[in-house]
């Protein structure tokens, strides 16, 4: 999806989500992370793990709106894959899989989850294909959290063959996670900062994502850069 359409016409139609106005916060890695990062350079981005519950059939998911039939404030993640092999052009034709819980700390497709069972549910879970330009969108909701773990995203990169080039993951800025889940659907302050997160613990500053812009209104929009050795 374009993201100038989404910020212009909003997502009218899937919950209660609208336009992105004029007059957003906005947090990016400088900001967060207490230091400067160099955005520029071509390094691998962090491995980080899967996680308990990766996608099981993630070529089953490929679609943009994961959402499902879960509520939340609206979240447009756009991922930029890049090639560290190539100068950090953008990488085309590679699989981004995406997966996340929902506003109560939820995942799909497993049981044991803090709400119940949710083994035969598919929300929160998608696949796109990287356009010319590297990039990658996604039409989900701000994710909650889960005790010991601050809020994130879950990405894998893969060849067009299957083969994966990365899994990692994606924090949140903090002011911006506090806001959020302040709201109703959401269960209030998370329990474990970016800092304490065992995860991220000493990578905070290239782990978070490059820009968060945005209101407890109309939604957020996400970008971030994953660069791969492709």
């Amino acid at each position: 999806m374009d993201r100038k359409k989404f910020l212009k016409n909003g997502m009218a139609g899937i919950g209660s989500i609208i336009a992105i106005p004029t007059l957003i916060t906005s947090c990016n890695k400088d900001d967060d992370a207490g230091g400067v990062v160099d955005a520029g350079s071509c390094v691998v981005s962090p491995v980080e793990t899967a996680g308990p519950f990766p996608i099981k059939t993630p070529a089953d998911l490929v679609k943009e709106n994961i959402i499902g039939d879960r509520t939340g404030i609206p979240l447009k993640i756009i991922i930029q894959v890049q090639n560290v092999n190539d100068n950090c052009k953008p990488l085309t034709g590679a699989f981004v899989d995406i997966w996340q819980c929902d506003a109560k700390g939820n995942y799909s497709e497993y049981s044991g989850q803090l709400d119940g069972d949710f083994t035969n549910q598919k929300f929160l879970r998608g696949r796109q294909t990287t356009d010319t330009s590297g990039n990658a969108s996604f039409i989900s909701i701000y994710p909650g959290w889960y005790p010991g773990r601050a809020p994130h995203l879950h990405l894998e990169i893969l060849k067009s063959s299957g083969q994966s080039l990365l899994i990692t993951q994606v924090a949140f800025p903090e002011d911006i996670s506090k806001a959020v889940y302040a709201t109703t659907n959401y269960k209030g302050d998370f329990d474990t900062s970016n800092a304490q997160d065992g995860i991220f613990s000493g990578d905070i500053n290239r782990s978070i994502a490059n820009s968060v812009t945005g209101n407890i209104t109309d939604g957020y929009v996400l970008t971030e850069t994953i660069k791969v050795s492709g």
